[in-house]
């Protein structure tokens, strides 16, 4: 290398953002992740042994997925070529799987084609990548923030080894930070600054696991001080950093697994817990009617007639959210997030109907008793359909005694929560009452039903 070309390469390393010029130099220097890359844990032992295949790094936004694929094809000397899923069609898909054949042909070594975005490829090309993955021409590096197991086709996903990167614990950012502010090459080491801990937890804190949103913000705050020494104070990094957006795609893993943990949590009876996620859905952009659907859902599946109010609030909470729409809404929403959260819980009408119907879908259809059949039409009587059948209201207390179903079978297990103790007592009390006989009931109550 010339002395221009070196000082070319010096503008460009200047030029770079302080995430870019702090990316690890080898797998040793990678902050976090250690569940897959310390000694002895599957990725790394692939690495070492240079049996990399086809791989899948599924994870939020900076936790080093990009890094992490130049790093394998950096300890592996492989050949690495990068494209965009999402500024890439199939033009540009074919010319980098053309660019790994002969690369193959010519140096006998397997290439590295990393996929950014991997789950924003549509169906078509996704399936064109698996004759190369297949015939072992390619080592497929995708990089996704959506799970994989939603986002990417089965075909591609069985051939491929998925890995979970986590987000970077507090701990982790707070040590990725003062390197960048010791480092004098790629960091802040030859600035004088004057760092108050305090300002780097904050960092730390907000930047909830992404490195790269953490260092950003050190480096808007370390360039846009016009003090010296540099006061990095909680202050000027709050200034520093913007506020999230969060990520939300209406069909993706988050999606669903906001939706799971507030269910969980009002299932769990934690109304704070319950508040915090519906906020997280709302603020993430989340559509109000599906919440709205989820709640009336929740009312019966999880309360039930623990408390018969539930039901009512949830659809009450529907249509209140349809009549008033954001910001309001979300007063109506907190309200019975907060109702449901604390209400007793049962699940025995949940239970009931699908006992009821894993019955009926076993073959156990149980023909309807000839009493209890239509006896409105002409000739019904010589059939004897109707015949026998016991009005209930003429009974004393409304309740006649006969056979419902012509076999004995209970469905319904009442738990003793709630309005549903006194449920249960009259279900039984009922049950004793409505015993099966092989006499045909008395007909003297028999009236029009």
């Amino acid at each position: 290398m010339d002395l221009f070309s070196k000082v070319e390469e010096a503008n460009r390393q200047s030029a770079q953002p302080l995430a870019a010029r702090m990316r690890p130099a080898t797998l040793d220097q990678m902050v976090g992740q250690s569940h897959i890359l310390a000694p002895g844990k599957l990725l790394r032992r692939l690495v070492e042994a240079r049996r990399v295949q086809s791989l899948l790094f599924y994870g939020p936004p900076g936790t080093g997925k990009t890094t992490l694929a130049r790093l394998i094809a950096a300890e592996t000397q492989a050949a690495f070529r990068q494209i965009n899923a999402v500024t890439s069609g199939i033009k540009e898909l074919r010319e980098a799987l053309d660019w790994a054949r002969s690369e193959l042909s010519v140096t006998g070594s397997r290439p590295i084609l990393f996929i950014d975005e991997i789950h924003r490829f549509n169906r078509s090309q996704q399936d064109a990548l698996l004759p190369d993955v297949e015939s072992g021409t390619i080592a497929l590096v995708g990089a996704t923030t959506s799970n994989p197991f939603f986002a990417v086709n089965g075909a591609l996903l069985s051939r491929s080894q998925v890995f979970e990167l986590h987000p970077l614990s507090d701990t982790e950012l707070l040590g990725l930070l003062r390197r960048a502010i010791a480092d004098s090459q790629a960091g802040f080491g030859r600035y004088a600054i004057q760092v108050d801990d305090r300002a780097l937890l904050y960092c730390a804190r907000i930047a909830e696991g992404d490195a790269r949103r953490a260092l950003n913000a050190l480096e808007i705050a370390v360039l846009s001080s016009n003090r010296l020494p540099i006061e990095l104070t909680v202050e000027l990094m709050q200034e520093s950093m913007q506020k999230k957006i969060l990520q939300f795609d209406p069909t993706g893993d988050q999606h669903y697994d906001m939706a799971s943990a507030l269910i969980k949590s009002l299932r769990g009876s934690d109304a704070d817990a319950a508040l915090y996620w519906l906020a997280r859905a709302i603020e993430s952009g989340e559509e109000i009617r599906f919440l709205t659907r989820r709640l009336v859902i929740f009312a019966s599946e999880d309360i039930g007639n623990a408390d018969p109010h539930a039901l009512s609030l949830a659809v009450a909470t529907m249509q209140a959210c349809e009549f008033v729409g954001l910001p309001e809404c979300q007063l109506n929403l907190s309200q019975a997030v907060i109702y449901l959260a604390l209400a007793p819980k049962s699940n025995s009408a949940t239970t009931a109907i699908m006992a009821a119907r894993h019955e009926v879908q076993q073959g156990n259809l149980i023909p309807v008793p000839i009493h209890l059949r239509d006896g409105h039409y002409a000739g019904s009587k010589q059939l004897g359909h109707g015949v026998g059948y016991q009005y209930s209201h003429n009974a004393p207390d409304g309740i006649a005694s006969q056979d419902y179903l012509g076999v004995d079978r209970q469905f319904y297990h009442p738990v003793e929560r709630g309005a549903e103790i006194e449920l249960a007592g009259r279900y039984e009390e009922i049950r004793n009452k409505l015993k099966p006989t092989s006499e045909r009931p008395d007909s003297s109550m028999e009236s029009k039903p």
